[in-house]
């Protein structure tokens, strides 16, 4: 056997009892809060992971993918080919990227302005809706992107006129904390802003919030996509220059 097998097989039984951990914890979380744990999708965030530990995890049964810049899941997934996978944009995504987002993921989760969701309705004309969520701003961090709650409503207004594109609920992300708990306001809030805005029609079904270190606190909340990625794949390795 060459040198790589044994380490390639710890690999995959770490990723596979990592996937089976993080799923437990997110069930006991829906059941504490009187929810059906099959309505929370989890998305293992993969930045910087490289494209081998991505396929074990798909092949361990995780079904959704969760990158942050476009060029990075356009290599991954050309490495992916052929496996059932589902991808997101959970990252901010400038303009001019929105076309060559459109033709890549599944699923955007930071529509935050309307001239990307007009691009975005523009490069998905053709094909089925693409699926996007609106990123919500509560924290009011001068680093983190979003839509403030008073301009909310109007932008949410657009996307539903858009006939490219299906709005399927909202997104947050909260400020960095110590505890999980201080997480809490910011998605309860957000489940409230979406109740606000849905019609009798009951669209708006998803809520994206919940990472690593508060993704219980957020399924309790109502959470129905958790983004996590150090609970499945490690700390990530320190950015170079």
């Amino acid at each position: 056997m060459s040198p790589a097998g044994p380490s390639s097989t710890n690999a995959s039984a770490d990723v596979a009892k990592a996937l089976s951990r993080v799923r437990a914890r997110i069930e006991a979380a829906a059941r504490r809060a009187g929810r059906d744990p099959d309505m929370v999708t989890l998305i293992g965030v993969t930045k910087t992971v490289d494209a081998a530990r991505v396929r074990e995890a798909v092949r361990a049964g995780l079904r959704d993918v969760g990158e942050n810049r476009v060029q990075e899941a356009e290599s991954k997934r050309a490495a992916l080919e052929g496996l059932d996978v589902r991808w997101h944009l959970i990252g901010h995504l400038q303009s001019n990227k929105a076309s060559r987002a459109a033709g890549l993921f599944d699923c955007i989760h930071s529509v935050d302005r309307d001239d990307l969701a007009g691009r975005l309705d523009r490069a998905a004309a053709g094909g089925a809706p693409l699926p996007v969520l609106v990123q919500v701003d509560l924290g009011r961090e001068p680093t983190k992107h979003g839509v403030v709650e008073h301009e909310l409503a109007a932008l949410v207004d657009r996307l539903r006129r858009l006939s490219h594109l299906k709005l399927s609920g909202l997104m947050t992300i909260p400020p960095e904390a110590d505890e999980p708990e201080a997480s809490r306001p910011y998605f309860r809030r957000l489940r409230e802003l979406r109740d606000g805005l849905r019609t009798a029609a009951g669209d708006l079904p998803d809520l994206s919030m919940g990472m690593t270190g508060d993704f219980e606190v957020a399924v309790e909340e109502g959470a129905t996509l958790v983004r996590v990625g150090r609970a499945l794949f490690g700390e990530r390795p320190p950015v170079t220059s």
